[in-house]
Formats: structure tokens, C-alpha cells, sequence
């Protein structure tokens, strides 16, 4: 299992109803899957630095998940198909597996001047 952080950006012109019933979905598929959610932090609206699909605010929502990485290929499946989402991203938190890390050098001994 590993952690995950996946951030919606919604339409912002649904109605609150129809976001936290995307959101339940998405949770739910998690939980049937194995994997468990942790915070899921609703921001709300915000501006967009640019215009993005003709909209220039979107509802954001931060969802913390524990899952494995089956699990969210699904939902990253399901969040591009929804007409609901404008974005979304899913990424994977705190690994250092699969990287080199890099050795440090051991502190220089001091050597006694003649």
C-alpha cells in the first residue's frame, strides 16, 4: 500500500451536491479496493491563472489516500472520463524507493600541521 494525494478540480459552476457525490465515488472505489482515505479537503473555489476550458474558476478538492497503485489507475480512469472534472492529478507522496540516494562523504579527519 502507499500513499497518495489526488486534487480535483471540479466545475465550478455544479452544485455542491453533484461534486461530494463524485468525491463518495471516488472514495468509495478505493475502499472496495483495499485501500483506505485519509483527509479529504474540500479548498472550494478558486481562480484559475489562466483560462482553462473556457472557465476562469474551478472547485478544487485535496483527497488523501492509502491505496495500491492498481487502485488508482483506476480512478485516474474514472476522473478523466467524468465531464464533472476540469483536472485532476493523482501523486504518489514520501518515496524514496527506486532512488539512489546519494552517499555522503565521511567529515575530513583533522591532521596535526608540522
Amino acid at each position: 500500500m502507499r500513499p497518495y494525494e489526488i486534487v480535483i478540480i471540479f466545475d465550478a459552476g455544479l452544485d455542491e451536491a453533484v461534486i461530494r457525490s463524485n468525491i463518495d465515488r471516488v472514495t468509495e472505489h478505493v475502499r472496495t479496493r483495499g485501500g483506505t482515505i485519509g483527509a479529504v479537503d474540500r479548498w472550494g473555489k478558486r481562480s484559475f491563472a489562466y483560462e482553462l476550458a473556457h472557465r476562469h474558476e474551478g472547485y478544487y478538492v485535496l483527497v488523501e489516500v492509502t491505496a495500491e497503485p492498481e487502485a488508482l489507475s483506476e480512478v485516474d480512469r474514472m476522473l478523466t472520463l467524468s465531464d464533472e472534472v476540469l483536472r485532476h492529478k493523482v501523486i504518489r507522496q514520501g518515496g524514496k524507493k527506486g532512488r539512489r540516494e546519494r552517499a555522503t562523504p565521511a567529515p575530513a579527519e583533522a591532521t596535526p600541521a608540522s
